[in-house]
């Protein structure tokens, strides 16, 4: 289990890098240590704080409160974040300008939010207020940014911190690694990425899944598809695929699906479609 402290990690070349190179650096670290599983309760405070003050950053200037608004899946939890890595850097003006803003986002009716969110200001006449005071902190949000430079702040209170943890770059997966090994359900969390994935996975990779798992395969990738492949003589769609054995495909028939060695011809597996829905509802 982790129970110690974890650092801000930053790379070595980001250190003297930019203000922009070393705010990415650590949005870097974050990620990857978020696609190892690590939650945030496991890695840096100060490094995950960072990270979402860069994430609301990112998301107004590209459109405004409503794009964070609509981007951030907890709002709850986000904008605590965010408001506690402004506090930590010293970005008051743009804590004060946050506040205020979801202040009134959070005041707008239902359908004022629907307005603001569709960005909807074709005639300014029959603009709702409460529309109109988003844009306007919108623009204040850019008249700020002139004022008091948010990245330079989050930079800063990245390089400065006491525990600060400088690695080369190749340094940085087997770091994380090193995190991973001391997850005490790291299974349990693997199932659940791994049925959370397939929930939003196409169809076809869905079918492909199902059938690696029948073979005994391990998925690599799905390089493509292709629409006139000929199967007993007819143009049918394939899709090709890799796993640990080798390039496969997959092409469906009626109501199976079917797994082949392109060289060979060979069916290396087969699943009937009520079969892979059946086992997809019980992940």
């Amino acid at each position: 289990m982790i129970t110690t402290h974890q650092p801000v990690v930053l790379t070595s070349s980001s250190i003297e890098a930019s203000d922009e190179e070393a705010v990415q650096a650590n949005v870097s670290v974050v990620d990857a240590m978020h696609t190892a599983l690590l939650h945030a309760d496991e890695m840096s405070p100060v490094a995950v704080r960072s990270y979402y003050v860069d994430f609301y950053l990112t998301q107004v200037l590209e459109g405004g409160f409503a794009q964070y608004a609509f981007m951030a899946l907890d709002r709850g939890e986000t904008d605590m974040l965010i408001r506690e890595g402004m506090a930590g850097m010293g970005a008051t003006a743009h804590l004060d300008l946050f506040n205020r803003a979801a202040a009134s986002f959070d005041g707008l009716s239902e359908a004022d939010a629907e307005h603001y969110l569709d960005g909807g200001l074709d005639d300014t006449e029959d603009t709702p207020d409460g529309v109109l005071q988003m844009e306007e902190l919108d623009g204040e949000f850019e008249e700020l940014l002139e004022r008091e430079n948010i990245t330079a702040l989050n930079a800063a209170w990245l390089r400065g911190q006491a525990d600060l943890l400088v690695l080369d770059d190749e340094e940085v997966g087997p770091h994380i690694q090193r995190l991973v090994a001391q997850i005490p359900d790291l299974p349990e969390r693997q199932a659940q990425a791994d049925a959370a994935a397939l929930e939003d996975a196409p169809d076809f990779e869905v079918i492909i899944r199902e059938l690696c798992d029948v073979a005994g395969h391990e998925l690599v990738r799905i390089t493509m598809g292709d629409p006139n492949y000929l199967h007993y003589g007819e143009k049918t769609l394939a899709w090709h695929f890799s796993t640990d054995h080798g390039d496969f495909l997959m092409v469906e028939e009626d109501d199976e699906a079917f797994m082949i060695n392109p060289e060979t011809q060979e069916i290396v597996a087969a699943v009937e479609f009520e079969d892979a829905d059946a086992d997809l509802a019980g992940v």
